[in-house]
């Protein structure tokens, strides 16, 4: 191959090896999140999602109106959560938790999670 060609196509790999990173760098942002204070909830949850770039527990609510309304709350991912001793059973369906949260910036039923208690009465962090 001529020197000429391996130039063009060494270009074109850094191009998208700097695109690729830009991508992965701008998925953290926490921008649709209002992250100067925090929610608090009661409630059940309802499914677990233990998954990466994120985990994501789903848990209903019953708002001041007496209504269930489903949370959906973005945690770490599963890597990110077993290093910080959270084991995939500890939050499972059916079990009533209280959370500490950033509520979505849109008002909808949905926030970043920032702590856990779990019915034991043990808090752990989640983000």
């Amino acid at each position: 191959m001529q020197l000429k060609t391996k130039l063009k196509y060494l270009g074109i790999a850094a191009i998208a090896a700097h695109a690729m990173a830009l991508t992965a760098w701008a998925h953290h942002s926490h921008g649709n999140y209002a992250m100067t204070e925090y929610v608090e909830l009661d409630g059940t949850v309802t499914d677990v999602y233990w998954v990466n770039p994120h985990a994501w527990v789903y848990m209903d609510v019953v708002n001041e109106q007496g209504e269930t309304e489903t949370w959906a709350m973005e945690a770490a991912g599963a890597t990110t959560l077993v290093r910080g001793g959270i084991a995939q059973d500890e939050v499972k369906p059916g079990d009533k938790i209280h959370v500490r949260c950033h509520a979505l910036r849109d008002g909808s039923s949905g926030c970043l999670l920032g702590f856990v208690t779990t019915m034991d009465g043990v808090e752990k962090e989640w983000d």
